[in-house]
């Protein structure tokens, strides 16, 4: 049985570090036996169809084709269709309402339960807020994700310790639910 999926490389293309051409990694994709390989903007994120494996299998078999191809390790959380349904779906915020550099889901590889994140004072963020959902974290940053003190907060390695985490805006969440139901 065919399943959608997408795939979301941590760190690439960021400020002239890790370089991956989106055509190049179309083909390490299909190189994999992977189908229906579409890529998303720059950031690192595509979109496949497999008939093997699992989210964690399939994010290791990319991981290691990525590194292998491009000469350094990029983490990668894969995710199907129904998962980035169910979490736009489950959005706690206000997203028709919001600009999208408003709005930001952190995907992480593993679940995480609020203790992780104990040591955060969430009113001394405000207006700035987050919640936690299913494998994601919902952050709402007024001002953008780039002036939010409450990301920087998030983005601690005693809060991520273990996980592989990758943020992604509103928009982009949004289109990978509308790829992923395409394929």
């Amino acid at each position: 049985m065919m399943t959608t999926y997408a795939a979301l490389l941590r760190g690439i293309n960021v400020g002239g570090a890790k370089k991956v051409p989106m055509a190049e990694l179309r083909t390490v994709l299909e190189d994999l036996g992977l189908t229906g390989v579409v890529t998303y903007l720059q950031s690192g994120q595509a979109v496949f169809t497999a008939d093997h494996g699992d989210e964690e299998s399939l994010a290791a078999e990319l991981a290691e084709a990525v590194e292998k191809h491009f000469g350094f390790t990029v983490d990668v959380v894969v995710r199907d269709h129904a998962y980035l349904a169910a979490v736009a779906d489950a959005c706690p915020y206000p997203a028709a309402e919001l600009e999208a550099r408003q709005l930001h889901v952190t995907y992480f590889s593993a679940p995480v339960d609020a203790d992780r994140f104990a040591g955060i004072d969430q009113p001394a963020f405000l207006p700035e807020e987050f919640s936690l959902g299913d494998r994601a974290l919902y952050l709402y940053a007024p001002n953008g994700l780039g002036r939010s003190k409450l990301a920087e907060q998030l983005a601690k390695p005693r809060v991520n310790k273990g996980l592989v985490a990758t943020t992604r805006n509103w928009n982009t969440v949004v289109k990978l639910v509308e790829l992923t139901a395409a394929q």
